[in-house]
């Protein structure tokens, strides 16, 4: 009898707590946009997500525009030198707390690799927490899909040097990785060569890396070389691993082996073509409120 009770008792607790929570005051429609990128401590580089600020803020006026960084390290890094950035849960405990009802996550990664998938379970985590956002989306990085693929290639053919010849080789450096998200640098390279045979994608952490470049430049028996960064920001790894005068940058190992090198030191994300890409993913999560 008393397990009967206690049962009848429970029921009524659930059912007044549901009651309550159907009948809770609607809260009043606030959206946000929270971009997230790896981050930077390079204040050069910084133009490149001012840039993308300017566009976002442009296309959805109105719109409160936050930040978080996925790189613990540069997060760090930064606070040591006085300047605060929230990771992507902070960020978004934040937002929560500050009452948004509606917020478009939008990832500034190349590719959906490790950062991405972490963030992917971070904003899950979120979705999942009860009396918290209406709506939460997350929006793709800027290699997503094929249709972003292919828009991310003519993006490069419409940044090339206008100072390079259609003889001259030209190497993009990508950051790389061991996630299978990797793969992303191989479809772009299949595209690329059918435009263009003297151009390359290459990467610092993936593949292919630069004794696969060496190769093919060998065989292309090209004598100059274009280095230019196919990532968001022309941070460390463009000015030292790409650029540097180091004896392991790309730049010093291809002069050794007999390259000319010239060297562009502008992250996608200071091109509008490339911007206006991660925008577009934006958009696609914003249709969803």
């Amino acid at each position: 009898m008393r397990k009967v009770i206690s049962a009848a008792v429970v029921l009524t607790m659930v059912l007044c707590a549901a009651s309550a929570y159907a009948h809770k005051e609607a809260k009043e429609m606030k959206k946000g946009i929270l971009l997230v990128a790896f981050g930077t401590s390079e204040a050069s580089a910084k133009v490149s997500f001012e840039h993308i600020e300017a566009k976002v803020k442009k296309a959805f006026p109105g719109v409160d525009v936050l930040w978080a960084y996925t790189s613990d390290i540069i997060r760090h890094k930064l606070a040591k030198q006085g300047e605060m950035i929230l990771s992507p849960a902070q960020a978004l405990a934040e937002m929560m707390d500050d009452g948004y009802t509606h917020v478009a996550v939008q990832s500034l990664h190349t590719i959906p690799g490790e950062e991405y998938h972490e963030l992917t379970m971070t904003v899950n985590g979120f979705k999942a927490m009860p009396g918290g956002f209406d709506r939460l989306i997350l929006g793709f990085p800027l290699l997503g899909a094929q249709d972003t693929v292919a828009k991310a290639v003519d993006a490069i053919f419409a940044t090339l040097p206008k100072a390079r010849k259609a003889n001259e080789a030209v190497v993009l450096m990508g950051h790389g990785t061991h996630h299978p998200g990797n793969i992303y640098y191989s479809a772009m390279n299949w595209q690329l060569q059918q435009k263009d045979p003297n151009i390359i994608m290459g990467t610092v952490e993936g593949y292919p890396e630069l004794g696969d470049l060496i190769a093919w430049l060998k065989e292309r028996k090209t004598g100059k070389v274009w280095l230019m960064p196919f990532m968001s920001v022309a941070g460390d790894h463009a000015k030292n691993d790409m650029a540097g005068d180091e004896e392991d940058s790309w730049k010093s190992q291809l002069i050794k082996v007999g390259f000319s090198c010239r060297t562009v030191l502008k992250g996608t994300a200071e091109y509008d073509e490339f911007v206006d890409i991660w925008v577009g993913q934006l958009a696609k999560a914003m249709a969803h409120f």
